[in-house]
């Protein structure tokens, strides 16, 4: 299994997430997932998922431009389901929120917002939230909330739409990325 390459560079998410944080996080925390899954260290379905589900999370940014707003068919599945971008991502604060301890948030293809307790692969993630402390801690300290409000700012919409194309193509893409990831950790 081995991490994805991704678009950008560490540097290109400042300041919704420094480049410390991307060594820390990415280049550190999440490259161990990958390093003991493929040397069967640990608990290796709980390795396994965090490698999966830190390639989605890493995958699904773009290099911080200063303005970003959902576009595609994303936004006509939150218009759809919450009425409006704005109310939707309040709703995902509030299940964001309520989560105690650490987790994942995350979209599947009906617009359900979804946690995941620890790790788990789930085949049905279009948008996904990092809610352990080590992805918003070293940027944010305890401000979880202006961790949530910034990463909006950094998601490719286009990459989001692609998951969002039909039920079939969303599964592909992310049976390929599965499967990407399961050479050896380079």
């Amino acid at each position: 299994m081995k991490m994805n390459k991704l678009k950008y560079s560490n540097k290109d998410l400042s300041p919704i997430m420094s480049e410390e944080t991307l060594k820390y996080h990415k280049d550190g925390l999440a490259k161990s997932y990958f390093k003991n899954f493929n040397d069967d260290v640990g608990d290796k379905s709980f390795n396994e998922a965090g490698a999966f589900l830190h390639n989605i999370f890493f995958t699904q940014f773009k290099k911080y431009s200063g303005s970003n707003k959902p576009s595609g068919r994303f936004v006509d599945l939150v218009s759809e389901k919450f009425g409006s971008f704005d109310q939707f991502k309040s709703e995902v604060e509030s299940v964001a929120m309520s989560i105690q301890g650490s987790g994942w948030i995350y979209i599947n293809s009906k617009g359900d917002i979804k946690t995941i307790k620890n790790h788990a692969i789930k085949k049905d993630i279009i948008l996904l939230i990092d809610w352990w402390e080590h992805a918003w801690a070293l940027d944010y300290q305890q401000d979880k909330k202006k961790y949530l409000k910034n990463i909006w700012k950094i998601i490719d919409w286009d990459y989001i739409n692609s998951l969002l194309i039909n039920k079939k193509s969303r599964l592909e893409k992310l049976s390929l990325l599965y499967k990407k990831s399961k050479g050896a950790l380079s």
